[in-house]
């Protein structure tokens, strides 16, 4: 009881410090209300008036924030709160500098933009004071779980690796396997306030995190493909017995229709956008060996259709005369013009003419070879569940996994996004995207070891 009323106390100072940075900056904007926009609006609004604009501010920072994770201090690195943040006040005042534009209901107030730019400014140096106090707060109240890891037949040496890469948050003292004996493994979860369950057998999974839940015990879980499936299911209350429904066909013809419009929209705005930069490229990577500027290769998409994807040539003319195979860390096919344009993703920019013509989305998941596929298919042969959309420039795999991220577990990202489908998902993706343009580990290439992102045992 003691240890559950620490946390509550935990819980309540990160709660009260979360309202206190959403108070701040609406008090800033409350004072940027009063003291200038107020008296430019065409009416006079009253007490109640002006406290539900401000108020409506507040609303629109609590509801950025819970998209982009603005607030999840410790659990996110420091740099990801503050990218987070700085999307936010992009986002809440760009949408309120636009409601105060309608309410005015004249196009010269658009001119009037100088005061909201100060007040961004003023929201980035608040919340990046707040981000490193909270930081430190937070370690000292929240010190790192130890953690017992329970294993299978499967190494536990990857997710290990994984978990001491946030210290901060994570240590796993222990690990014991699951052939010690349940009663062994019972006795021993008792010694800790935090379990990780790696990838076990499901009946032996169920009784352990019932056991945890009886012991008021923190339960991490490795999930595994149905979990993920039943993890987005829609509940139905039509009879005493609740049943979960799991669609299962892809996307609905109304969301395929909106994520199409929207996919034309943004290539054909991003092609005349990036057009100066892709001339650049192009007259680099031809300049550099006299090659061809373009990379095509066939590769799959929505129900496992191939077509021709189009790159900016990275590597070496003759670099698969061995056979096609994936990047590796340290690759000497990749020119010194390829490395730079892979670091940035730039080698990607012609594929908005994939997206234009249809044969890929803006999100979804990446396209993989037919080759590769069935390599994939016999080590995991729900790997082709990925293929009930089309694949994309950008994914959920690839904003929260990486370049070399095993199958495995990029199959568990992409259909995370596949059964958790919304055009916001598509949106909040899409943003989050240019925040890997600027991390290393997002382009690095597998093991010198593999061909392909399959681990060698």
């Amino acid at each position: 009881m003691k240890w559950s009323s620490s946390l509550k106390t935990k819980r309540m100072i990160m709660f009260w410090s979360k309202m206190l940075i959403v108070a701040l900056q609406t008090g800033l904007y409350g004072c940027l209300w009063y003291q200038h926009y107020k008296d430019l609006m065409p009416f006079e609004y009253f007490r109640r008036g002006n406290w539900a604009i401000v108020g409506l501010y507040a609303v629109f920072i609590l509801v950025f924030s819970r998209a982009f994770g603005a607030l999840k201090v410790g659990y996110l690195k420091t740099w990801d709160i503050m990218y987070s943040q700085f999307l936010t006040i992009l986002c809440v005042n760009g949408v309120t500098y636009l409601q105060l534009s309608l309410i005015n209901g004249d196009w010269k107030f658009l001119d009037n933009s100088g005061p909201m730019f100060f007040l961004c400014l003023l929201d980035f140096m608040l919340v990046l004071a707040w981000a490193l106090f909270m930081r430190w707060i937070y370690a000292i109240i929240y010190p790192p779980h130890e953690m017992l890891l329970i294993y299978g037949q499967i190494s536990p040496d990857v997710i290990i690796q994984k978990i001491e890469s946030r210290k901060d948050k994570y240590h796993v003292k222990e690990k014991i396997p699951l052939l010690a004996g349940m009663d062994v493994v019972y006795a021993k979860i008792l010694k800790y306030h935090a379990v990780l369950i790696g990838d076990i057998p499901v009946q032996e999974r169920n009784q352990l995190i019932k056991y945890c839940f009886e012991q008021n015990i923190r339960c991490y879980g490795i999930p595994k493909i149905t979990d993920i499936m039943i993890r987005h299911s829609e509940s139905i209350d039509l009879f005493d017995t609740p049943l979960l429904l799991f669609r299962n066909n892809g996307l609905t013809y109304r969301q395929m229709f909106v994520k199409r419009t929207m996919d034309i929209a943004i290539s054909l705005a991003g092609i005349l956008l990036s057009s100066p930069v892709m001339l650049l490229i192009a007259a680099a990577v031809k300049c550099y060996d006299g090659g061809p500027v373009f990379y095509r290769q066939k590769r799959q998409t929505k129900d496992a259709r191939e077509f021709e994807i189009l790159k900016f040539r990275s590597m070496i003319v003759d670099s698969e005369k061995n056979g096609a195979r994936l990047a590796k860390e340290h690759d000497n096919r990749i020119t010194p013009v390829g490395r730079v344009i892979r670091r940035l993703h730039f080698d990607e920019l012609p594929q908005l003419f994939n997206i234009l013509k249809g044969d890929m989305a803006f999100v979804g998941p990446r396209p993989e070879r037919k080759e590769i596929t069935e390599e994939y298919q016999r080590a995991i042969p729900e790997f082709p569940y990925r293929l009930k959309v089309k694949a994309g420039l950008t994914g959920y795999a690839q904003v929260y996994g990486q370049y070399n991220t095993v199958p495995y577990d990029k199959l568990k990202l992409d259909l995370t996004y596949i059964t958790n489908y919304s055009l916001w998902l598509d949106i909040k993706l899409m943003i989050l995207t240019v925040r890997i343009l600027f991390q290393k580990e997002k382009s690095e290439g597998v093991d010198d070891t593999q061909e392909t992102a399959l681990k060698k045992e």
